[in-house]
């Protein structure tokens, strides 16, 4: 299978996996508790975002050290206002269907507060991403990321990704201190204007998810100027780093399955705790994404070729499962499907509000129901293809690229 059949195939992975969790019923969803998040500190949303950083760099890169740093630069910028467009349409359409559906300010309150059409202050909030609504978070980070991608992506082909490296880690660790507060407070009080009103609302520390999109980002770039062989990087008979990966995951395994079902002990948690917040990619979350990460390139790259037959299959598996027409298609079109599930979200949870309780029976039916649906922009993007005209090797390779990143 080609590499960006696989990278499609996870991003299409993460993105179903993604509408299940956001799925909201009363009750709760059974299917919730079967994901990978409940056996290890690692979440769909972390994946996406790495595997956007990891494309942007393999896509841009190779267009900046073709057409010059201008060039490249303004196509990624050009991405950044398509992805800002979606970022606020995807809210104005939620904002619109709150006032023609009966009790769906009600039945929306705790995900977009006290935000309304009429509100210029919030409004703007929203459109600075200093506000934002529940499960509308991800697009605005990235368009952040994005706008700074052209540095990052000529300081790498400098040759100065190291650099790049060091400071995203010191930015993450201001991230763990806290000291972004030094700002945010402040803007977060005039916001709410001394009223019982929210002032920033994100679901996200830019400065500390920053590192999984440019840590994508340069193994991206670098990869497009073919400055690393991931066959020789990932070999087969150098497992060690492998091992230390499994180490890693299996420590954090019990502890994982202690919080997610509220079994750690208090005197641990106090100090486990503050290690492992979501919200700023705290160590935990670091460590333990590191880990899988690494196994699992490990495993799609070394294991086809490796001596165990038992780990020859793990990896056969997992191209299997990656090479799922229906996870390519969603992984080809992951932007507009991210948005399109928002929809869904509110959809399903206005749909609950209004008519549920719902049976298990009922709620598993409605989830199955939607992961139909989430489909639909895809489909509809590819209603016209066709097979293209013949082209040389490194053509056809650019212009699948051009697509997986669309």
């Amino acid at each position: 299978m080609k590499r960006l059949d696989v990278i499609d195939g996870m991003r299409g992975y993460f993105l179903l996996f993604m509408l299940i969790n956001h799925l909201v019923f009363t009750g709760g969803l059974w299917l919730v508790q079967i994901n990978h998040r409940n056996l290890a500190f690692v979440e769909d949303a972390q994946g996406f975002v790495f595997l956007s950083g990891l494309l942007t760099g393999m896509v841009y890169a190779r267009k900046m050290m073709k057409d010059g740093h201008a060039a490249g630069r303004n196509r990624i910028w050009s991405r950044v206002f398509e992805l800002y467009r979606y970022a606020i349409g995807i809210v104005l359409v939620i904002l619109s269907l709150q006032i023609l559906l009966p009790d769906a300010a009600a039945i929306w309150a705790n995900w977009l507060g006290n935000t309304r059409l009429d509100d210029l202050l919030r409004l703007a909030a929203i459109a600075s991403f200093l506000f934002q609504p529940t499960f509308m978070d991800i697009l605005p980070q990235y368009v952040v990321y994005m706008f700074f991608a052209p540095a990052i992506i000529w300081l790498c082909i400098q040759g100065r990704w190291k650099t790049v490296a060091i400071i995203s880690v010191l930015v993450w660790m201001a991230a763990q201190l806290g000291l972004q507060r030094l700002f945010t407070y402040p803007l977060s009080n005039w916001l709410a204007g001394g009223e019982n009103k929210e002032g920033i609302r994100a679901s996200f520390n830019l400065f500390g998810w920053q590192i999984v999109f440019f840590a994508g980002l340069i193994a991206g770039t670098l990869t497009s100027l073919k400055k690393v062989d991931w066959q020789s990087v990932f070999d087969p008979q150098k497992d060690s780093l492998a091992k230390a990966a499994l180490a890693v995951c299996a420590f954090f395994l019990p502890l994982r399955i202690l919080t997610a079902h509220g079994m750690m002990p208090g005197v641990v948690l106090e100090k486990f705790g503050p290690m492992e917040v979501r919200a700023d990619f705290g160590p935990v979350y670091l460590l333990n994404f590191a880990a899988v990460t690494y196994g699992l390139c490990w495993l799609l790259i070394a294991g086809p070729r490796h001596d165990n037959a038992a780990i020859r299959k793990i990896a056969a598996g997992l191209n299997g499962l990656f090479s799922l027409s229906y996870l390519q298609l969603l992984g080809r079109h992951s932007l507009q499907i991210y948005v399109w599930h928002v929809l869904i979200v509110y959809g399903v949870v206005y749909i609950d509000g209004r008519f549920g309780a719902f049976s298990d029976l009922t709620k598993t039916a409605i989830t199955f129901g939607s992961l139909a649906l989430l489909s639909l922009p895809a489909l509809w993007r590819e209603r016209n293809r066709q097979a293209p005209p013949a082209k040389t090797t490194q053509a056809k390779a650019a212009a699948a690229m051009e697509t997986t990143a669309s």
